[in-house]
């Protein structure tokens, strides 16, 4: 009597599976929470708070020690702000200044007067000179109208600093951390943004960045003289280093993890990360970054620029942090 033969490859009993079936039948038991999966955003939040709950351990209550260290610089030149308009504009938002230069003989009209009234008020030295000499000062290609406001370099912080002053103040820090931001104006109206909606300062790099120029003064609106700016030698550095602090970095860019409303940081310390103009979040700050944020926004609209997406974004946080206050 012939039988069947055996599967080719298959040796032994055939009979049965030993029970495999019936296991993997039974699943693989409860879908653990979302804060103990690893790639989740929640378990990002939870590791963020351990670690801030470390690092404030070690500081004794949250109270970070002032940290005496270097604070870089962008350079030691003054800044020159030239015409009558510029001029005026730096003197009524404040912008600081050690000397207005004024040509001999020059015409006087309403803007000229108001600038002298404001530079007098303020107490910055007047200095009148020939308009050789104010050519000299200002560059041949200038056209300054035979005004010229000398603007000191901008005195930076140190990004610890800013942690410094969310501690003295008894907040949760909330630092923007701008990447590669190289127009002035946007850094100026985040600067504003971020005084207004109760930023504890914000971070920008040394190089391939704009600075705290007249122009960003100008555009902060007197904002400048109540946020600090801090400068770090290596934006990727200090965002390491704030991490290691116990901060949540979220990066700013299309097509991220969460929409902007679900983000729910209220409370957390967090940083805020806005990338270029043109180029959006390098890679690297990309791969520090805890979790990528978009802002929805309409299908014929392509993008938000810097100053923008940074004002929307600080807007949604304090209003979740009035909420849950």
């Amino acid at each position: 009597m012939n039988r069947p033969s055996r599967p080719a490859g298959k040796k032994g009993p055939q009979k049965g599976t030993g029970g495999k079936g019936r296991r993997s039948l039974e699943g693989r038991g409860p879908t653990p929470k979302a804060e103990d999966r690893e790639y989740h955003p929640a378990a990002k939040r939870k590791a963020a708070r351990e670690r801030y709950d470390a690092a404030a351990a070690r500081h004794g209550g949250g109270q970070k020690p002032q940290q005496h260290r270097r604070r870089p610089t962008a350079g030691d030149d003054s800044e020159l702000v030239t015409g009558r308009n510029s001029v005026l504009e730096a003197l009524r938002t404040k912008v600081p200044a050690t000397a207005l230069y004024i040509a001999n003989r020059i015409e006087v009209d309403d803007r000229v007067k108001e600038i002298m009234r404001i530079a007098t008020g303020r107490g910055v030295p007047i200095m009148e000179v020939m308009r050789p000499e104010l050519d000299r000062l200002t560059g041949a290609d200038s056209v300054h109208q035979g005004l010229a406001l000398k603007v000191p370099p901008y005195q930076y912080s140190h990004p610890s600093d800013l942690l410094d002053r969310a501690a003295r103040a008894g907040e949760a820090p909330l630092i923007v951390a701008l990447d590669g931001v190289t127009d002035p104006r946007n850094l100026g109206a985040i600067v504003r943004s971020a005084a207004a909606f109760g930023a504890h300062g914000v971070v920008i790099p040394q190089r391939r960045s704009a600075g705290m120029t007249a122009s960003a003064w100008k555009t902060s609106a007197g904002a400048a003289a109540r946020l600090p700016v801090a400068l770090a030698s290596n934006l990727n550095n200090a965002l390491k280093d704030l991490k290691a602090d116990g901060l949540f970095i979220a990066g700013l860019d299309a097509g991220g993890d969460v929409d902007l409303p679900s983000l729910n940081l209220a409370k957390e310390p967090l940083v805020i990360v806005v990338g270029s103009e043109g180029e959006g979040l390098s890679r690297l700050a990309r791969e520090i970054c805890d979790v990528i944020v978009s802002i929805p926004i309409g299908a014929d609209t392509e993008s938000l620029n810097a100053g923008i997406a940074a004002s929307v974004s600080l807007y949604e946080i304090s209003k979740q942090r009035a909420v849950r206050a």
